[in-house]
C-alpha cells in the first residue's frame, strides 16, 4: 500500500481517537476547551481521511471540498479557540487579540500579493472583523472578564459558517479539484478567493494562538526566574499599563529563557510539573502543522502528509504526558482503566526563582488547569 494512503490514514485514526478521548473527558468534566478541541481534532481527522481515500481511489469534487473546508479552514481555528477557553482566566487574551488583528491584516496583504479576481469585498470584511474582534477581546481581558473566549468563539463560528456556505455553493472548474502533479497532494488554486482568504484569517489566529498558548502554559508552570518584572494589573495609570503591556512579550521571553536551567534541574529530579513538557510538545506539534499548511499554500507539498502525522503524534503525546489532563488513562466511555491514577509530585524549588506563577496569572490558573 502506498504512503499516500498509509500516512494520512494513520493521521486520521490518531486524530479521531484523540477527539473521542476529549469528548469522553468533556462528558465527565464539562470544560468548554475539551469539546472545542474535540471539534478541531474531528476536522483534522476528516481532512486526513479525505487524503487517505483519495490516495486509494483518486480525488473527486466532494473529497476535495471536504478536505479544504475541514483541513485548511477549520482545524487550526478551532484548536486555537480551545486554547483560548483553556486560558480564559489569564491575560492570554491580549495575545489572542493580537492574533486576531494580525489575521485581518494578513488577509488584506495576501489579497494584495495574489490578487484573487473573485475575492470581492471579502478582504475588507475579514480585516474589519478581525480588528473589531481584537478590540473586543482586548477590552474584556483588560477588565478581567473571563468571557473573552466567547467573543473569539463568535468569530470562529461565523467564519465556519461563511466557509461552509462558500464551499457548498462555489462553482469549481472541471474536474472539480486541483492537485500537485508531482505529489498528488491537493492545492487550493481553483477555489474562490473569498474562501482561500479564510485560511490566513483562521490559521494565523488559531495556529499562533495554539503555539503561544502552549508556551504560555509552560511558562506558568515552570520553576520561575523573573529577570524582568512587569505587571498587567489594570489598577495602574494608563501610561504605566501601556508600557507594561508593550514590554510584557519581551519580559516573558527573557524570563522563560532564564528559567530553563531551573526547569532542566526539575526535570532531572523528576519534580517538573507535567504541564511543562506536555505543552512544549503541543507547541512543537502545532508549529509543525502550521508549517506544513504554509508550505502547501506556497506550492511545496512534499512534506505535507508526513508533517501532519508528526504533528498529530506530538499533540497526542503532549496530552498524554499531562497528568492534569489524563489523571488516569482508560477506555473512553467505560470504567476500564489502562493505568492507575497519576498525581503531580511536589515541584522542585529553584534557588533564585520567583513565584511559581507570575503575578499576571496568579490566582487565575483555575481554568488554565485542565481538571
Amino acid at each position: 500500500m502506498s504512503l499516500v494512503v498509509i500516512l494520512p490514514a494513520i493521521t486520521s485514526i490518531l486524530a479521531l481517537l484523540f477527539a473521542v478521548a476529549l469528548i469522553d473527558q468533556w462528558r465527565e468534566r464539562r470544560r468548554r476547551y475539551q469539546i472545542v478541541w474535540a471539534i478541531g481534532m474531528i476536522n483534522f481527522g476528516i481532512a486526513s481521511a479525505c487524503e487517505a481515500l483519495a490516495g486509494a481511489g483518486g480525488w473527486n469534487e466532494t473529497l476535495y471540498r471536504t478536505w479544504y473546508l475541514t483541513g485548511a479552514v477549520l482545524t487550526a481555528g478551532w484548536l486555537g479557540l480551545g486554547t483560548a477557553y483553556l486560558l480564559a482566566k489569564t491575560r492570554f487574551g491580549y495575545a489572542y487579540a493580537v492574533c486576531l488583528a494580525l489575521s485581518g491584516i494578513f488577509t488584506v496583504l495576501t489579497q494584495a500579493k495574489y490578487h484573487y479576481p473573485d475575492a470581492g469585498i471579502t478582504p475588507a470584511i475579514y480585516l474589519v472583523g478581525g480588528l473589531v474582534l481584537a478590540v473586543a477581546v482586548g477590552i474584556e481581558t483588560y477588565f478581567q472578564n473571563d468571557n473573552w473566549p466567547r467573543i473569539a468563539g463568535i468569530g470562529v463560528i461565523i467564519a465556519t459558517h461563511i466557509g461552509a456556505v462558500i464551499m457548498i455553493n462555489a462553482s469549481l472548474p472541471a474536474p472539480g479539484f486541483a492537485v500537485d502533479p508531482r505529489t498528488n497532494i491537493p492545492t487550493g488554486e481553483i477555489l474562490p478567493g473569498s474562501v482561500r482568504l479564510l485560511t490566513p484569517f483562521m490559521n494565523i489566529t488559531g495556529g499562533i494562538a495554539l503555539v503561544l498558548g502552549a508556551l504560555f502554559s509552560a511558562y506558568m508552570f515552570m520553576p520561575k526566574r523573573r529577570v524582568l518584572a512587569y505587571s498587567l494589573d489594570p489598577v495602574q495609570s494608563g501610561d504605566v499599563f501601556l508600557f507594561n503591556l508593550l514590554i510584557a512579550p519581551v519580559a516573558i521571553v527573557v524570563n522563560f529563557l532564564a528559567s530553563l536551567p531551573g526547569t532542566l534541574r526539575a526535570l532531572v529530579q523528576g519534580r517538573l510539573h507535567s504541564r511543562v513538557p506536555a505543552t512544549i510538545l503541543i507547541a512543537v506539534g502545532a508549529l509543525i502543522a502550521s508549517s506544513t499548511d504554509s508550505l502547501n499554500r506556497f506550492g511545496s507539498t512534499e512534506l505535507f502528509q508526513a508533517g501532519k502525522l508528526v504533528a498529530v503524534v506530538l499533540l497526542l503525546a503532549g496530552f498524554l504526558v499531562s497528568i492534569e489532563v489524563f489523571r488516569d488513562i482508560r477506555v473512553p466511555f467505560t470504567s476500564l482503566r489502562l493505568s492507575g491514577t497519576r498525581a503531580e509530585r511536589e515541584p522542585a524549588a529553584d534557588p533564585g526563582s520567583g513565584p511559581a506563577l507570575s503575578a499576571e496569572v496568579a490566582g487565575s490558573a483555575g481554568e488554565g488547569k485542565p481538571g
